[in-house]
């Protein structure tokens, strides 16, 4: 009696390789790029930050085509004229922010004025990051000797008040936009020093910078190539604060009469020339004013946001 051969049924399938569950999961994971879109636009105040002083920049670049006349042309006919959201037969379309008690057009004075304080608060904050953060790297990285005089030289700068000197020279040597970029970065660079002091001590311990130099690296190699990007987040912060403190000074130098002299379209002049207006043409001190608020936060927000996305561990 023959017993019949069992029917062949389709061949068992092969065991999935160990490495295809991780490759396939490699492929579906973001990409570094990916994450950095991912935190950038999910942080709210870097996003607003960073549009609000887009649009800052971008109309102090285009101000000659998207104002509607010279910053400097003064027409007493048209003086005090109300911006269009007041209801007055003299409001037009023609100065959509009015005029000034000189019959110059607000809104030109405003988009020129954003030149002013963005160039002074770039240019003081470039002259201050240079000063503070070579006396601070060098303090932090070289401790000893160097960094008792750094200590000095520090300790003496932040037992002089930086309007009062600032005041003090400028009426002394005289007041123009060089003057007050000038006289802004030579003053403000303390905060740099120390917080970059700060950082660099506590990078200095790190072990990567003992092996550095039981390697025989050279000393500017390693601050160049291990100090230097371990204390970038704090240079960001520390350089974004400086930038709007340099914009509030000159904007408060140029109210006292010391700073940009007129017929500079400055925010700070402007609302020191409304001053005696303010009870009866209150919007000549608020429109630039509202203007120093907003780029001041918007600079805040996007120096704060850099340092959350670029280092999201210490969010």
């Amino acid at each position: 009696m023959s017993v019949d051969a069992p029917a062949a049924g389709p061949a068992p399938a092969a065991p999935k390789s160990i490495t295809a569950a991780p490759r396939e999961a490699a492929l579906v994971e973001p990409s570094p790029g990916a994450q950095l879109r991912r935190r950038v636009f999910g942080h709210a105040g870097l996003v607003i930050g960073g549009a609000v002083l887009a649009v800052i920049v971008v109309a102090a670049i285009l101000a000659p085509v998207l104002s509607p006349g010279d910053p400097y042309d003064q027409v007493l006919d048209r003086k005090l004229i109300p911006p269009v959201w007041f209801d007055s037969a003299e409001a037009t379309w023609d100065h959509p922010l009015g005029t000034d008690h000189f019959g110059r057009d607000y809104l030109t004075r405003l988009l020129y004025g954003a030149r002013i304080s963005l160039i002074i608060g770039l240019s003081a904050m470039a002259i201050s990051m240079v000063i503070g953060t070579a006396i601070g790297v060098a303090a932090g990285y070289f401790g000893g000797r160097v960094d008792m005089v750094a200590n000095f030289v520090i300790t003496t700068r932040l037992s002089l008040p930086v309007v009062l000197v600032a005041l003090a020279v400028v009426s002394l040597v005289g007041s123009s936009l060089t003057m007050v970029i000038w006289v802004l970065g030579l003053l403000i660079w303390d905060r740099f020093a120390v917080v970059m002091r700060a950082a660099t001590m506590q990078v200095r311990q790190r072990d990567y910078i003992a092996a550095a130099e039981a390697l025989g690296a050279p000393r500017w190699r390693i601050l160049a190539t291990e100090i230097m990007p371990n204390i970038m987040n704090a240079l960001i912060v520390v350089a974004t604060v400086e930038m709007a403190h340099a914009i509030l000074l000159e904007a408060a130098l140029s109210f006292l009469g010391l700073g940009v002299q007129p017929p500079e379209p400055s925010w700070g002049l402007m609302i020191s020339e409304a001053r005696g207006l303010m009870f009866f043409d209150g919007w000549l001190i608020i429109i630039p004013g509202a203007a120093l608020f907003m780029l001041v936060l918007s600079i805040n927000l996007l120096g704060d946001g850099l340092r959350d996305v670029t280092a999201p561990e210490a969010r």
